[in-house]
Protein backbone atom coordinates (compact mmCIF):
# COMPACT_ATOMS: atom_id res chain seq x y z
CA UNK A 1 0.00 0.00 0.00
CA UNK A 2 3.14 2.25 0.58
CA UNK A 3 4.17 1.33 -2.52
CA UNK A 4 1.00 2.24 -4.35
CA UNK A 5 0.73 5.70 -2.29
CA UNK A 6 4.41 6.68 -3.31
CA UNK A 7 3.79 6.10 -7.05
CA UNK A 8 3.79 9.87 -8.31
CA UNK A 9 3.18 8.53 -11.48
CA UNK A 10 -0.70 8.17 -10.57
CA UNK A 11 -3.06 10.51 -10.16
CA UNK A 12 -5.78 8.54 -8.46
CA UNK A 13 -5.43 5.42 -6.65
CA UNK A 14 -8.85 3.56 -7.33
CA UNK A 15 -10.04 0.42 -5.82
CA UNK A 16 -9.21 -1.95 -8.31
CA UNK A 17 -5.60 -1.00 -8.33
CA UNK A 18 -5.31 -2.10 -4.58
CA UNK A 19 -6.89 -5.52 -6.03
CA UNK A 20 -4.22 -5.81 -8.69
CA UNK A 21 -1.73 -5.03 -6.26
CA UNK A 22 -2.62 -6.68 -3.26
CA UNK A 23 -2.93 -10.27 -5.51
CA UNK A 24 -3.88 -13.15 -3.27
CA UNK A 25 -4.54 -11.38 0.05
CA UNK A 26 -6.99 -9.17 -1.91
CA UNK A 27 -10.31 -10.52 -0.30
CA UNK A 28 -8.49 -9.61 3.20
CA UNK A 29 -6.70 -6.37 2.95
CA UNK A 30 -10.37 -4.91 0.90
CA UNK A 31 -11.95 -6.48 3.69
CA UNK A 32 -10.25 -4.82 6.07
CA UNK A 33 -10.59 -0.94 4.37
CA UNK A 34 -13.67 -1.60 4.13
CA UNK A 35 -15.00 -2.65 7.76
CA UNK A 36 -12.27 -0.14 9.50
CA UNK A 37 -14.30 3.15 8.66
CA UNK A 38 -16.93 1.41 10.71
CA UNK A 39 -15.77 1.50 13.46
CA UNK A 40 -16.20 4.81 14.58
CA UNK A 41 -19.71 6.04 14.60
CA UNK A 42 -20.57 7.46 11.23
CA UNK A 43 -22.83 9.62 8.96
CA UNK A 44 -26.19 7.76 8.29
CA UNK A 45 -25.86 5.81 4.83
CA UNK A 46 -22.34 5.47 5.20
CA UNK A 47 -22.38 2.44 6.33
CA UNK A 48 -24.54 1.04 3.12
CA UNK A 49 -21.93 2.21 1.18
CA UNK A 50 -19.19 0.96 2.63
CA UNK A 51 -21.02 -2.22 3.33
CA UNK A 52 -22.22 -3.47 -0.51
CA UNK A 53 -18.07 -4.23 -1.44
CA UNK A 54 -18.20 -6.51 1.71
CA UNK A 55 -20.93 -8.15 1.04
CA UNK A 56 -19.39 -8.92 -2.91
CA UNK A 57 -16.30 -10.34 -1.29
CA UNK A 58 -17.98 -11.98 1.65
CA UNK A 59 -20.00 -14.05 -0.77
CA UNK A 60 -17.38 -15.01 -2.65
CA UNK A 61 -14.94 -15.87 0.54
CA UNK A 62 -18.12 -18.30 1.44
CA UNK A 63 -18.05 -20.09 -1.88
CA UNK A 64 -14.54 -19.99 -2.59
CA UNK A 65 -14.71 -18.01 -5.58
CA UNK A 66 -11.82 -15.77 -6.73
CA UNK A 67 -12.42 -12.51 -5.76
CA UNK A 68 -13.57 -10.00 -8.34
CA UNK A 69 -15.96 -6.79 -8.11
CA UNK A 70 -17.74 -5.42 -10.35
CA UNK A 71 -16.45 -2.48 -12.36
CA UNK A 72 -18.73 0.24 -10.61
CA UNK A 73 -17.16 -0.53 -7.21
CA UNK A 74 -13.86 -1.44 -8.60
CA UNK A 75 -13.43 2.02 -10.74
CA UNK A 76 -13.79 3.87 -7.37
CA UNK A 77 -10.86 5.98 -6.51
CA UNK A 78 -9.50 8.66 -4.98
CA UNK A 79 -6.81 11.26 -5.38
CA UNK A 80 -3.41 9.56 -4.72
CA UNK A 81 -2.42 12.27 -2.45
CA UNK A 82 -5.26 11.89 -0.23
CA UNK A 83 -5.09 7.68 -0.51
CA UNK A 84 -1.06 8.71 0.68
CA UNK A 85 -2.34 10.30 4.25
CA UNK A 86 -4.73 7.55 4.42
CA UNK A 87 -1.72 5.20 4.44
CA UNK A 88 0.52 7.59 6.83
CA UNK A 89 -2.39 7.67 9.44
CA UNK A 90 -3.13 3.85 9.65
CA UNK A 91 0.12 2.66 8.70
CA UNK A 92 1.62 2.49 11.99
CA UNK A 93 -1.03 0.74 13.39
CA UNK A 94 -1.17 -2.27 10.49
CA UNK A 95 2.70 -2.52 11.48
CA UNK A 96 1.30 -3.39 14.62
CA UNK A 97 -1.06 -6.13 13.54
CA UNK A 98 1.13 -7.53 11.07
CA UNK A 99 3.51 -8.07 14.02
CA UNK A 100 0.89 -9.82 15.82
CA UNK A 101 0.44 -11.97 13.19
CA UNK A 102 1.60 -15.23 12.54
CA UNK A 103 1.08 -18.53 10.87
CA UNK A 104 -1.00 -20.40 13.51
CA UNK A 105 -4.35 -22.73 13.50
CA UNK A 106 -3.99 -22.90 9.60
CA UNK A 107 -7.10 -25.28 9.53
CA UNK A 108 -9.02 -22.30 10.79
CA UNK A 109 -7.96 -19.83 7.59
CA UNK A 110 -8.12 -22.53 5.11
CA UNK A 111 -11.34 -24.54 3.48
CA UNK A 112 -13.64 -25.76 4.81
CA UNK A 113 -13.22 -23.24 8.10
CA UNK A 114 -12.40 -20.27 5.14
CA UNK A 115 -16.02 -20.87 3.99
CA UNK A 116 -17.86 -20.32 7.65
CA UNK A 117 -15.37 -17.19 8.07
CA UNK A 118 -16.63 -15.66 4.74
CA UNK A 119 -20.45 -16.98 5.59
CA UNK A 120 -20.39 -15.09 9.32
CA UNK A 121 -18.64 -12.14 7.20
CA UNK A 122 -21.48 -12.21 4.59
CA UNK A 123 -24.58 -11.96 7.61
CA UNK A 124 -22.01 -9.42 9.51
CA UNK A 125 -22.10 -7.06 6.00
CA UNK A 126 -25.48 -7.35 5.73
CA UNK A 127 -26.04 -6.20 9.53
CA UNK A 128 -23.68 -3.49 8.27
CA UNK A 129 -25.77 -2.02 5.31
CA UNK A 130 -29.04 -1.62 7.72
CA UNK A 131 -30.13 1.00 9.40
CA UNK A 132 -29.34 0.02 12.78
CA UNK A 133 -28.25 2.87 15.13
CA UNK A 134 -24.61 1.72 16.02
CA UNK A 135 -25.37 -1.78 14.97
CA UNK A 136 -22.37 -1.39 12.97
CA UNK A 137 -19.30 -1.07 15.11
CA UNK A 138 -18.78 -4.50 16.81
CA UNK A 139 -19.56 -6.24 13.31
CA UNK A 140 -17.00 -3.70 11.80
CA UNK A 141 -14.49 -5.07 14.50
CA UNK A 142 -15.70 -8.63 13.97
CA UNK A 143 -14.41 -8.37 9.86
CA UNK A 144 -11.37 -6.83 11.14
CA UNK A 145 -10.47 -9.54 13.07
CA UNK A 146 -11.07 -12.08 10.16
CA UNK A 147 -9.53 -9.85 7.41
CA UNK A 148 -6.66 -10.06 9.40
CA UNK A 149 -6.98 -13.91 10.10
CA UNK A 150 -7.30 -14.22 6.26
CA UNK A 151 -4.24 -11.93 5.49
CA UNK A 152 -1.51 -13.67 8.13
CA UNK A 153 -3.23 -17.17 7.39
CA UNK A 154 -3.34 -16.70 11.39
CA UNK A 155 -6.33 -18.70 12.85
CA UNK A 156 -6.23 -17.27 16.19
CA UNK A 157 -7.55 -14.18 14.65
CA UNK A 158 -10.25 -16.25 13.05
CA UNK A 159 -11.05 -17.95 16.36
CA UNK A 160 -11.24 -14.66 18.11
CA UNK A 161 -13.73 -13.46 14.97
CA UNK A 162 -15.60 -16.43 15.38
CA UNK A 163 -16.36 -15.25 18.96
CA UNK A 164 -16.77 -11.76 18.45
CA UNK A 165 -19.41 -12.55 15.62
CA UNK A 166 -21.46 -14.28 18.30
CA UNK A 167 -20.79 -11.43 20.77
CA UNK A 168 -22.01 -9.09 17.85
CA UNK A 169 -24.94 -11.33 16.19
CA UNK A 170 -26.57 -11.44 20.13
CA UNK A 171 -25.77 -7.52 20.89
CA UNK A 172 -27.35 -6.28 17.26
CA UNK A 173 -30.12 -9.61 17.76
CA UNK A 174 -31.33 -8.07 20.88
CA UNK A 175 -30.67 -4.45 19.58
CA UNK A 176 -33.30 -5.26 16.80
CA UNK A 177 -35.83 -7.06 19.19
CA UNK A 178 -35.38 -3.98 21.32
CA UNK A 179 -36.59 -2.14 18.37
CA UNK A 180 -39.53 -4.24 17.18
CA UNK A 181 -41.10 -4.05 20.43
CA UNK A 182 -40.72 -0.57 21.07
CA UNK A 183 -42.32 -0.49 17.83
CA UNK A 184 -45.03 -2.44 19.07
CA UNK A 185 -45.44 -0.42 22.34
CA UNK A 186 -45.95 2.64 20.57
CA UNK A 187 -48.38 1.19 17.93
CA UNK A 188 -50.62 -0.34 20.67
CA UNK A 189 -50.66 2.65 22.50
CA UNK A 190 -51.11 4.73 20.13
CA UNK A 191 -54.92 2.89 18.92
CA UNK A 192 -55.34 2.72 22.59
Amino acid sequence: MRQLAGDRSRERISIGDLFEVMGDRATGALMLVFAIPNLVPTPPGTSAILGAPLLFLAAQLTFGLKPWLPKVIAGRSMKREDFEAIVSRIHRWLTFAERMLQPRLSFLVEPPAEYLVGFLCLVLAVILTLPIPLGNILPAFTICLFSFGILGKDGLFSAFGMVMAGISLTVVGGVIYGLIKAAIFFVTNWFA
